[in-house]
């Protein structure tokens, strides 16, 4: 488990969901889908990081 990955992810995710209610209370449709898409990028890092835990469980 790498705790600095897994900071990098929630720092996308705060900053994606940030972005997309900017988005949303300015109207930017092009705001709005960049912030969607950087939370969709934090939630496969995070998948990412739950599967070598998981591997790392096992291989222990």
């Amino acid at each position: 488990m790498s705790i600095e990955n897994r900071a990098e992810a929630t720092a996308k995710n705060i900053e994606g969901k940030a972005q997309e209610i900017i988005g949303e209370i300015t109207g930017d449709p092009q705001d709005k889908a960049e912030g969607q898409a950087k939370q969709a990028e934090a939630q496969a890092k995070h998948m990412v990081e739950n599967v070598k835990d998981k591997i790392k469980k096992s291989i222990d």
